[in-house]
């Protein structure tokens, strides 16, 4: 999954405008953003001037037209992304593709911490990934993803596998695991999905959100970086097998 903007003007070229991507309805806007808020998702705030911040949205003011997200002071990409002014902000919800423009950067100091404010947006857009279905591995198969900490290299991790398409894959991290940062690529990584289904993949970790409290761990988004045709036949036998199972299983 990509984290950085989509292109509206080739998208508006090719859709005959936006208006299939475009939310204008404050409170369908104020709910979207919501989504991101209770969940922890993070959002990455790219400034015109290069500056790429990976952050959450930590409070949200429809009444005042505001919003604020969490940030380090003393960070010299949050010094950067501010003296942008104004960036543009890339999100995930599930497979939606979720963008909108943030104006009038300010960081902000407190006690409590420090945080970027901004005005609500008057837009966002939403893209949805047609097609990249995602299948739920069924709970026997126990799948598996053997891959080195990209930072850690003498860790070793086998993070299990919470679902996967034909163009990336969500893995579980524990939370004793120290964490993987968005845009990391994982080479060959080793991707057990059953007794019969092994892939090798370079992965580029997108994007990581925060689960319920009771898992103890984070959803990593990761995408496929060039995968193999074989790979990918294999992957797809894969997908479709376990869609026959499960609607198989729904009869009994």
């Amino acid at each position: 999954m990509e984290t950085l903007p989509m292109p509206l003007e080739s998208l508006s070229a090719s859709n005959g405008g936006l208006d299939e991507f475009r939310i204008t309805a404050p409170r369908e806007i104020v709910a979207l953003l919501k989504q991101f808020q209770d969940g922890n998702l993070l959002l990455n705030l790219n400034g015109s001037n290069g500056a790429m911040l990976s952050t959450t949205l930590w409070s949200l003011d429809p009444t005042r037209g505001q919003l604020s997200f969490s940030a380090d002071a003393g960070a010299p990409m949050t010094q950067r992304l501010v003296e942008c002014d104004e960036a543009v902000a890339v999100g995930y919800l599930d497979s939606i593709k979720v963008q909108f423009d943030v104006q009038g950067l300010v960081l902000v100091r407190g006690v409590g911490g420090s945080a970027i404010s901004a005005r609500l947006p008057r837009e966002l857009f939403r893209f949805q990934r047609r097609n990249s279905f995602r299948v739920r591995p069924l709970l026997r198969s126990s799948p598996v993803a053997r891959v080195r900490h990209p930072v850690i290299a003498e860790m070793q991790l086998a993070l299990r596998v919470i679902d996967v398409s034909i163009g990336g894959c969500a893995l579980f991290l524990p939370e004793d695991v120290p964490a993987i940062q968005p845009g990391m690529v994982m080479n060959q990584v080793q991707i057990d999905l059953d007794a019969d289904t092994r892939i090798v993949a370079n992965v580029r970790l997108q994007h990581a959100s925060v689960l319920n409290p009771e898992a103890k761990g984070a959803r990593l988004g990761c995408e496929f970086v060039q995968l193999g045709k074989d790979a990918e036949r294999a992957l797809q036998r894969f997908i479709d097998q376990t869609q026959k199972r499960r609607r198989l299983m729904s009869l009994d």
